[in-house]
């Protein structure tokens, strides 16, 4: 008797191993493309169960076994549907043949009719509250065991002693109760995980959307500050012109920017060239000059022009990065002021400073820039911010910020050199 109970809480092992394997297998799906792993889960695991339980079960008679196959098979059919069904009886069937004995019989009889009673009630089992699927489990293995009893006695004349059925009954009705919790449990899970990778998702859509709309308002506005200079009586025909291709040149970057989102989610290679900073700087002081002139901010670059030195990187993204900063420079000075921007050349890399004399930072909102959404402004997204340190680190750069509250603050952007230059 011992014997036999110490081989039915092996089989119990069985039993559960799958549904802590599976839980580890599932979390594949989201690092791989596995789209139908819990499908295939659902036929592999039981059969692996049954698998191990039939190869170690516990002998009652001579050619009569028993173990807990019925558990993984009841709930491989009931959430597999007729597809499983089809595999696991083949399984248990062909397994019971190679043991031998008149148990074959046995099953040969009982499991196609508890076979047909499962997939009669798997249409519906899913629709079911848990607590319904628990009762509906643990009520069909007592069924089971019934009919085994019934074949045995009826056709092959093979008395399983009281106690034994005792032991099988109790163990075999916990053992279900058990597993059909935890497999619940486990589903559950998988349900949770599913919608909080739904919802990152949807809140990357939110991201790319509020960032879409601060990268592309910083063009327009540019391109509505030069519009409404052009409104002045006393410009000159050539001034007129360099404002109307500056106001176009930021239209066709709001398009690269527009272009470059829609891309977003099929991200292509990066046209990377070699590409001269100083000429960038001076391209984005340009354009934000009339943007700043209402501020009463002025834009100040200083350092010489290395024609020799670039960094490997896009023209338009440096650009929209130096745009970001100095623009937020000049918005951090409420009463005017001068934004310094700094260029200098080092052994194996190009430094930019930008500085302004605005309102400053402390030590916590600093180690908070770039983070999304998060801003100093009263109506800024920080997105800006957030790109721009993307721009920098996607060039291999570096970014560092001093600031104290109340005395300005300094952005330092170190771009290393394209190899051709080192």
């Amino acid at each position: 008797m011992g014997f036999i109970t110490k081989d039915l809480l092996i089989n119990f092992l069985f039993v559960l191993l799958p549904l802590f394997l599976v839980q580890m297998f599932y979390l594949l799906k989201y690092t791989q493309e596995t789209d139908k792993l819990k499908n295939w889960m659902l036929i592999f695991f039981p059969v692996m169960s049954i698998i191990l339980c039939m190869a170690f079960p516990a002998n009652i008679a001579e050619g009569l076994i028993v173990d807990f196959r019925r558990i993984p098979f009841v709930l491989g059919v009931l959430y597999g549907g007729w597809p499983a069904a089809l595999l696991l009886l083949s399984t248990i069937l062909g397994i019971r043949f190679m043991i031998g004995g008149s148990g074959f019989f046995i099953a040969l009889v009982m499991y196609p009719l508890l076979t047909v009673i499962l997939l009669l009630i798997a249409n519906k089992y899913k629709e079911l509250s848990i607590f319904q699927r628990i009762g509906i489990n643990v009520l069909l293995l007592p069924l089971s065991e019934s009919l085994l009893l019934y074949i045995a006695d009826l056709y092959f004349s093979l008395a399983i002693p009281l106690n034994v059925q005792l032991t099988f009954f109790v163990l075999n009705v916990t053992g279900m109760l058990i597993v059909i919790i935890l497999w619940e449990t486990v589903s559950k899970n998988f349900e949770l995980l599913e919608r909080v990778a739904k919802t990152k998702k949807l809140e990357v859509v939110s991201h790319l959307a509020a960032s879409m709309s601060h990268e592309v308002r910083n063009p327009l506005t540019v391109t509505k500050g030069f519009m409404q200079l052009l409104h002045a009586q006393d410009l000159t025909h050539d001034t007129r012109k360099k404002y109307l291709d500056l106001g176009l040149q930021e239209l066709d970057r709001a398009v690269d920017i527009i272009n470059d989102y829609l891309m977003f989610a099929k991200p292509a290679a990066e046209k990377k060239d070699h590409v001269n900073v100083y000429e960038e700087l001076e391209q984005s002081i340009k354009v934000l000059e009339p943007y700043c002139k209402p501020l009463n901010v002025h834009l100040k670059l200083k350092g010489e022009e290395e024609p020799s030195l670039t960094v490997l990187g896009e023209h338009s993204k440096l650009e929209q990065c130096f745009i970001n900063l100095i623009k937020n420079g000049a918005e951090a000075m409420s009463d005017g002021g001068i934004v310094l921007v700094t260029i200098s050349y080092s052994k194996d890399a190009v430094l930019v400073t930008i500085e302004d004399n605005g309102e400053g930072m402390t030590t916590e909102q600093i180690s908070k820039l770039g983070e999304p959404y998060y801003t100093t402004k009263n109506k800024g997204t920080g997105l800006g911010m957030m790109v721009s340190y993307s721009i920098i680190q996607n060039m291999q750069g570096k970014i560092k910020v001093r600031s104290k509250k109340g005395s300005g603050t300094c952005f330092i952007i170190k771009l290393p050199l394209s190899s051709a230059n080192i």
